[in-house]
């Protein structure tokens, strides 16, 4: 059996100004051909299960392509054109019996805003008969494009992404029994009118851990497949919300009802899924009240993980102002800062303008500096192997890092655009975030992760940033209206 299996992920955020170029692709993860198999066989990803169910069933695997880049701006247009034609260059030339496909569901090009979609429709208009399996994100905007160009579709159901490998599997196993003839799949799908916020879709929470379990029973109850997405609000575009789609076995009637009810749920919940802040410098008192930590402060506004810039300084500026001790940041963007400790030597004092180097006009704000003066604790070239639950074995690069040691504060400043999901991020660079009485973290729910299993308590800290909670502070234009909670009269 012929088996193509190929990854193209990206979570764009069109307010984001950081360029999302081949460079940022190549910067986190490019891999073509063979090597595909060498950096994904074995990790907890759909891809690494896709590969195993080849591998056991003694498949022709062709990988052409498995490329993901850390959330950023629209994917320009030249890089997505290569990337889709780099998928399809083996179709064209002959044909498959099988796609396994780990895609994201929430990918904007300058030129395209479905760019799943656009992937999948192009795959079917040169295979029109292919089947094909599709991986999503809890973040994914699904269209109709995606459903009408692949056979079948799931999505993760953890946020923390823990169970990539498990989901992948999942499909995988529903499409080789579909080949087989032992089940007859059909997908049906839908959306409801609601704007969701990222910071509440974390999957240990309400709403979002009531729809998952209602995923998991139904499927328990003899779906092949039943998925909720939160959706990615900091994408405008129309698809942008709450969605669903379910993969029942030969019987249309009944996914559609599993389908609707878990739309009606996510309707009848949607209060749960919007963020209501406080001022930062009260959250960052609050945080003086604890004498033992780890206490992590999550600068939610600023996560690269959907597209920040992650040289935001306000929370680090308020913590410095507000003379917390023993605080580790992970992490501030900024190649500049990190080329001049390199210079300066490890051990070295060095005085520093940090961060602040990228403008924001989307919420109208212009970086800001913040000057600092500290030790350069560390300096390493930033690649390490995760060992925690997401992304498990998978290879990390933070290019040239370094770590600066203000006294009070330790920063880790990196060249490579990163969020801190896993603890390899501070231990790599020589702390140990078990002994930090604070954890300032730019992320919003990933750092569950690594960071909650050690954590005493935990702080938002509503900072600036373009993945802020805040929607008054963003000018959607292509989402469809009326949509809650931008608008009063959205109706399901």
């Amino acid at each position: 059996m012929r088996v193509l299996i190929a990854m193209m992920k990206h979570e764009t955020n069109t307010f984001s100004p950081v360029p999302t170029d081949l460079t940022r692709f190549k910067n986190w993860a490019y891999y073509t051909g063979t090597d595909v198999l060498d950096q994904f066989g074995g990790t907890n990803t759909p891809t690494g299960a896709y590969i195993d169910h080849a591998r056991k069933r003694g498949c022709e695997m062709v990988t052409p392509l498995a490329t993901e880049a850390m959330p950023s701006g629209p994917v320009h247009r030249d890089v997505y054109e290569h990337m889709v034609q780099t998928i399809l260059a083996p179709i064209e030339e002959q044909p498959f019996d099988v796609a396994l496909l780990d895609l994201h569901g929430a990918m904007v090009a300058e030129d395209e805003a479905d760019g799943e979609g656009g992937l999948l429709s192009r795959i079917r208009a040169v295979q029109p008969d292919l089947p094909i399996a599709v991986t999503l994100d809890l973040h994914c905007n699904l269209t109709q494009r995606m459903i009408d160009n692949c056979t079948m579709i799931i999505g993760f159901k953890t946020y923390p992404h823990v169970d990539m490998y498990e989901v992948g599997d999942q499909i995988a196993q529903v499409m080789f029994r579909a080949l087989e003839g032992k089940v007859s799949p059909v997908m049906v799908w839908g959306n409801r009118p609601v704007l969701a916020q990222t910071l509440c879709m974390g999957t240990a929470d309400v709403p979002m851990s009531g729809l998952q379990d209602m995923t998991r029973k139904l499927e328990r109850e003899g779906l092949l497949a039943a998925t909720f997405f939160g959706g990615f609000p900091m994408a405008d575009i129309h698809d942008a919300g709450i969605s669903a789609v379910v993969v029942g076995d030969g019987d249309e009637v009944q996914a559609r009802s599993a389908c609707d009810r878990l739309l009606d749920r996510g309707w009848s919940e949607r209060a749960g899924f919007i963020y209501s802040g406080r001022p930062l410098d009260l959250a960052i008192s609050d945080a003086r009240q604890y004498t033992e930590g780890p206490v992590l402060l999550l600068d939610h506004a600023d996560n690269v993980g959907s597209g920040g810039t992650a040289d935001v300084m306000e929370v680090i500026r308020e913590v410095h102002k507000q003379e917390l001790e023993n605080v580790a940041v992970a992490v501030v963007w900024d190649p500049a800062a990190v080329k001049m400790m390199q210079e300066a030597g490890l051990g070295n004092r060095v005085s520093i303008d940090l961060g602040g180097k990228t403008d924001m006009p989307s919420i109208g704000r212009s970086g800001e500096l913040f000057h600092v003066e500290g030790r350069v604790a560390s300096l390493t070239d930033g690649i390490w192997t995760v060992e925690g639950p997401m992304y498990t074995g998978v290879e990390v690069s933070t290019g040239p890092t370094a770590v600066l040691d203000t006294g009070r504060i330790r920063i880790v400043v990196v060249s490579f655009h990163h969020e801190p999901w896993d603890s390899g991020i501070f231990s790599n660079n020589g702390i140990n975030p078990t002994e930090c009485r604070y954890l300032l973290l730019k992320s919003r729910i990933h750092y569950r992760a690594g960071f909650q299993p050690i954590a005493r308590a935990t702080i938002r800290c509503d900072g600036h940033g373009v993945t802020t909670s805040r929607n008054d502070q963003l000018d959607y234009q292509a989402i469809r209206r009326p949509i809650y909670p931008l608008d009063d009269d959205a109706t399901a």
